[in-house]
């Protein structure tokens, strides 16, 4: 059985005539000989006004609740496009997450996959053409509903195609595939032809919004290639796949940016084994992601710890900080929210050097402080002011030739 896995956002299902769209393709790919899962998003714009209608009735939505409630987006997606599909002559069937069962964790608005029953689904492609399932959501041991967090449907398809060893995850969406840059913010941006899963997974944690970090991740473990293409053209679109020689040697391969981004810094906390501990792990408890720390020069037993958090969990940290006052003995507690990160990546990075060198001789050309720095084996990312973002990826997509092709590592 040779098994075909597709994913369409929100944009590609939003009215009859973009399902219809979805429809010829589905059509297309059975004609070529598969069985088709399909998983379908909400249609765009239903997710946030069921979030701000339940903010209408609760000024603290229970978690729980809030799932079954937004599911219900996903629902009327794959029953509307079920329908379709059967007028159309397919055998098909719409599966919600309960009834596969795609099983995940407790973990309210952002669960995590557990298991999904493969032999169940399996057996239901023998008897349909089209299995339309929705994207996003799942159940937890205890029959609760659950969701996996904002991009959710890119982990359901590519959880669907690592468990079924689908031959492909296609990922639908609205662009073209995988860009050198935000094409919104430079105009001269260049789509990628072929991406590594390392470099995705660094692109979607540095800001670029093309896919949910935790489908590439999946994709990654299970070596499911990911397509990338647009519903409304016939570009062939992005492959996301494992990393050759031949990407070895571009050294840069996009520029991400992130302007969610808020920097807190804790003055004068004392200079003591434990104290990173004391103010970190508290934050982690809360389910508040930490990006960038940095920790000063010690002075007098003294010292001051910088870090970086998501703008929404602005005020979740302070209080928290604020908590901790007495235990880590700090003097003030500032923030910005006035902030960016700005990261150049690439596989090439990990046997070439120059490339940090050059971002930052780039950025003082153009008179950009930067306030802190991180590396990985292939991506420098600088934290900058927020008004310095878009000349900040300007200037370093035209140095490193990303317009032009890809940016090749001297010998």
């Amino acid at each position: 059985m040779r098994i075909l896995v597709q994913k369409y956002g929100g944009t590609s299902v939003m009215g009859l005539e973009r399902m219809r769209l979805v429809l010829a393709r589905v059509q297309k790919a059975h004609v070529e000989g598969y069985k088709l899962v399909v998983a379908l998003s909400a249609m765009s714009g239903v997710t946030n006004r069921l979030l701000a209608q339940a903010r209408e009735f609760s000024a603290n939505p229970d978690p729980a609740e809030l799932d079954v409630l937004v599911t219900t987006g996903e629902q009327a997606s794959v029953a509307l496009f079920s329908m379709l599909a059967k007028d159309a002559g397919l055998r098909a069937r719409s599966l919600l997450g309960f009834q596969i069962p795609i099983t995940t964790n407790s973990n309210f608005s952002r669960a995590r996959i557990m298991d999904i029953d493969t032999v169940r689904v399996k057996a239901m492609l023998e008897d349909h053409d089209v299995l339309v399932v929705a994207g996003f959501q799942g159940v937890d041991c205890n029959g609760r509903l659950t969701t996996l967090g904002r991009g959710g449907s890119d982990t359901t398809g590519v959880a669907l195609a690592a468990a079924l060893e689908a031959e492909v995850c296609e990922i639908y969406t609205d662009v073209n595939g995988v860009y050198t840059t935000d094409p919104n913010l430079c105009s001269n941006a260049r789509k990628l032809d072929r991406i590594s899963y390392d470099e995705m997974l660094e692109l979607s944690s540095q800001g670029a919004k093309v896919l949910q970090i935790r489908s590439v991740e999946l994709a990654k473990k299970f070596n499911v290639p990911v397509r990338v293409r647009s519903t409304f053209t016939d570009d062939p679109g992005t492959l996301v796949t494992l990393e050759d020689t031949e990407m070895e040697d571009v050294l840069v391969s996009g520029i991400a940016y992130d302007k969610d981004q808020c920097r807190i810094t804790v003055r004068n906390v004392m200079d003591r084994p434990g104290v990173a501990a004391s103010i970190f792990a508290p934050i982690a408890e809360a389910g508040i992601l930490v990006d960038m720390i940095i920790q000063n020069t010690g002075r007098d037993g003294r010292t001051d710890m910088t870090f970086t958090i998501s703008r929404a969990n602005l005020d979740k940290t302070l209080a928290i900080l604020e908590h901790l006052r007495p235990v880590i003995g700090c003097e003030d507690i500032q923030h910005d929210i006035h902030v960016c990160k700005v990261s150049v990546i690439g596989v090439g990075m990990r046997s070439h050097s120059g490339v940090a060198s050059t971002m930052f001789t780039l950025l003082k050309k153009e008179n950009i402080n930067i306030l802190m720095i991180a590396t990985s084996e292939i991506k420098i990312t600088c934290l900058i002011e927020e008004k310095y973002v878009e000349l900040a990826v300007r200037t370093l997509h035209d140095a490193f030739g990303l317009s032009e092709g890809p940016a090749k590592a001297c010998p």
